[in-house]
């Protein structure tokens, strides 16, 4: 569950940094109020992801999601320019998201095979 979390957490990151960039535009109470949910709530999922992945493995890849997930938005919708090095880094920091994911799982089942031998 706690990498369910852990998406729940980045989508509501994509969340609140959308909701903050259309802020400047035009800052309502309710926008106000809806970017305070999405950021307490992706908290929220944050902290329980923590409860089985480790903190800097969660923290980087909640911040990856995030931040791959905004620079997409603001490509797509916000007019943000898709130069060649920029998608190559979103590449890369979308491939180092995936790494510590896959190599957390990995630790994970080694850790959990020597406590099985023990």
């Amino acid at each position: 569950m706690g990498w369910l979390y852990l998406l729940i957490a980045g989508v509501l990151e994509i969340a609140f940094t959308t909701v903050l960039q259309l802020m400047r535009a035009n800052d309502t109470l309710w926008l106000q109020a809806l970017f305070l949910a999405t950021v307490v709530a992706s908290f929220h999922f944050l902290e329980l992801a923590t409860q089985t992945i480790p903190v800097g493995t969660a923290y980087a890849v909640w911040t990856g999601i995030g931040a791959a997930g905004a620079a997409i938005l603001g490509i797509v919708f916000f007019g943000e320019p898709a130069t060649l090095a920029r998608l190559l880094f979103l590449a890369l920091l979308i491939a180092s998201v995936a790494g510590l994911k896959f190599t957390s799982l990995h630790q994970h089942a080694l850790s959990k095979r020597a406590e099985d031998l023990t």
